[in-house]
């Protein structure tokens, strides 16, 4: 199988290229960049997609790089590197005389409104409240593909919560002060923390390329990107701590979250959200990290 991978050069798309070409499938990345397995945007727009069984979009500006300031400009791009990345690879896909089989978005949870008693599934209803389920919203309906074309490619949305991994992710920034035993609970710690290992998350996208076994669905079939185990800040602190050997007495009171992170960003660590992969556990995914003791030693290497 050839798969076309939109943002392949960043943390997931990485491992989601080996994860490919461990199975014998051959993965062109699309980015800013030329180069050797390589097409640009640019001749996405002009040339067209070339042929592919698969696509996938991971493209889109790091919401947690801590290199920018927040403000209007890097909301700007949050949003215009995700949705005009997925707009063009969606009207690449059916503009083409033979589209891929299957068209898969990676989105993000930040759809669903934090609270330490709701719990969701792929089905629960939701609509925008704040500027991150905004983008999402947009970023969603960006990938939705014309009646015609959605009758012969599945269209997936995978929505991952913090992706955790060695090489990158949202590990990368908390190593640090774990290492330094400064480590210690985000706001109240009581917020429920929805992650997922980076090699899970990557097969979950690997099982969504696989082709529609009948005719595929007009909508998009969501899944959500997480690990089965619910799991709050604290007990993700207490754990990476514990594996570290480190204390994690420290913890960082939710206004200094804001006034470093901006309150729109914070909310991402500071307020969480139950979410069930129901539908992917459905689906037959077999995880190879469910839980936060799994995936943590495998991280840091305990």
């Amino acid at each position: 199988m050839r798969v076309l991978i939109g943002g392949g050069s960043g943390f997931v798309g990485r491992e989601l290229t080996r994860l490919l070409r461990n199975k014998g499938h051959e993965v062109t990345v699309i980015s800013r960049q030329p180069g050797p397995g390589k097409i640009t945007w640019g001749e996405l727009e002009s040339h067209g997609l070339p042929p592919c069984e698969g696509a996938v979009n991971l493209a889109g500006e790091n919401l947690m790089n801590p290199l920018r300031w927040w403000n209007e400009s890097y909301k700007k791009d949050l949003f215009s590197s995700r949705i005009d990345t997925t707009k063009t690879l969606a009207q690449a896909i059916a503009a083409s005389s033979t589209p891929p089989h299957s068209w898969v978005l990676v989105s993000g949870v930040a759809c669903y409104k934090p609270s330490q008693t709701a719990e969701y599934t792929e089905d629960s209803e939701w609509t925008p409240f704040d500027l991150l389920s905004k983008l999402v919203k947009e970023w969603e309906a960006s990938a939705l593909l014309p009646e015609d074309v959605a009758k012969t490619t599945k269209q997936v949305i995978i929505r991952p919560g913090a992706v955790l991994g060695r090489d990158g992710g949202a590990m990368k920034q908390m190593l640090l002060p774990f290492w330094l035993g400064l480590g210690g609970t985000l706001g109240s710690g009581r917020q429920p923390f929805p992650w997922i290992h980076v090699s899970d998350l990557a097969g979950i996208i690997a099982h969504a390329l696989e082709p529609p076994s009948d005719t595929p669905c007009p909508l998009p079939q969501v899944f959500n990107g997480v690990a089965p185990a619910l799991n709050t800040n604290h007990e993700f602190t207490k754990e990476l701590g514990r594996l570290l050997r480190r204390p994690t007495i420290f913890p960082v009171p939710g206004f200094v979250m804001n006034t470093l992170m901006g309150s729109e960003r914070a909310v991402v660590l500071t307020q969480g959200q139950k979410v069930i992969p129901k539908k992917t556990q459905e689906a037959g995914y077999e995880y190879k990290y469910p839980d936060l003791t799994s995936a943590l030693t495998e991280i840091v290497g305990s």
